[in-house]
C-alpha cells in the first residue's frame, strides 16, 4: 500500500490514478491529521509526502515520522516545487529516501518508487510487519505496537502474539498453543494458555480484543473486519 499526502487534488488523484492502472494499491489524503488518523490504522509500504501543506508542512511531518519507532524506516519520497538543490538537501537530511521536483512525469515516479521499494526490501536484518487493527509487530526487532505505543511483553507472550498473528483466522485449541510456544515435552497444564493470553490482552489494551476467544475451542488472531 502506498500512501500519498498532497492537498492539491488534481496532482493527488493524477498520481493516485497512475499507480492503481500500474497495479499498485494507493491511498491519498489532503491533510496530515488525514495522515495521522489512516496511520494510527494501518502503515503504508511507501509514503508520497508533498512539501508544501496545511496544518504543517512536510518537513515536519517527515521529522515526526522518523522520531516514531514504527515510522521510523518507512521509505519516503518528498514531491515538491522546490527543486533547488538546497531544498533538496534539506528534504534529504530530514529524512526523504528521495526527492522528486514539481512536475515530474508518473514514468519516472513509478520507477522510483519501484527502485527505493527494492532497495527498502533487500535491507539486511529484514523489514518484515505485521498489522492487524491497531497491532503492529516487527519480528526482526522483537517489537510490539498497540496503537502506536510500545508495548513490553515476556518472551513467552511476545511468541503467542506473534503465532496467532502470523496465523491470522486459525484458531488453535490450548494443547496446540502449549505444543507450539512451550514445546512437546511441556509438563505444564492447559490454564498456562489462558493465563497468558488475559495478561497479554491487559497489556495490548485495546487491541487486547485481536485475540478473540473462541468458546469450546481456543483462540485466534482476528479483527472485526472479518477476521
Amino acid at each position: 500500500m502506498i500512501y500519498m499526502l498532497e492537498d492539491e487534488d488534481g496532482i493527488r488523484n493524477f498520481v493516485l490514478y497512475g499507480l492503481k492502472t500500474s497495479g499498485m494499491e494507493a491511498e491519498g489524503f489532503d491533510t496530515p491529521s488525514a495522515l495521522r488518523e489512516a496511520m494510527s490504522k494501518q502503515l503504508p509500504d511507501l509514503l508520497l509526502l508533498d512539501r508544501m501543506l496545511p496544518e504543517e508542512d512536510g518537513l515536519t511531518v517527515l521529522k515526526k515520522l522518523r522520531s516514531a519507532p514504527e515510522t521510523r524506516k518507512l521509505p519516503v519520497i518528498m514531491l515538491t516545487a522546490k527543486g533547488s538543490e538546497l531544498d533538496k538537501v534539506e528534504g534529504l537530511d530530514s529524512g526523504a529516501d528521495d526527492y522528486i521536483a514539481k512536475p515530474f512525469g508518473m514514468l519516472e515516479l513509478i520507477s522510483r518508487i519501484k527502485a527505493l521499494l527494492r532497495r527498502t526490501s533487500d535491507t539486511p536484518g529484514g523489514s518484515e510487519r505485521l498489522e492487524i487493527g491497531g497491532l503492529c509487530i516487527f519480528p526482526s526487532k522483537h517489537e510490539v505496537f498497540a496503537d502506536g505505543e510500545k508495548i513490553t511483553l515476556t518472551l513467552k507472550e511476545y511468541d503467542m502474539l506473534l503465532f496467532l498473528v502470523r496465523n491470522r483466522g486459525e484458531v488453535y485449541s490450548r494443547d496446540s498453543l502449549l505444543k507450539e510456544i512451550w514445546g512437546y515435552d511441556f509438563s505444564g497444564e492447559s490454564r498456562t494458555v489462558d493465563v497468558h493470553i488475559r495478561t497479554l490482552r491487559q497489556k495490548l489494551g485495546s487491541c487486547g480484543d485481536i485475540i478473540r476467544t473462541i468458546r469450546g475451542v481456543g483462540y485466534k488472531a482476528g479483527d472485526e473486519a472479518g477476521d
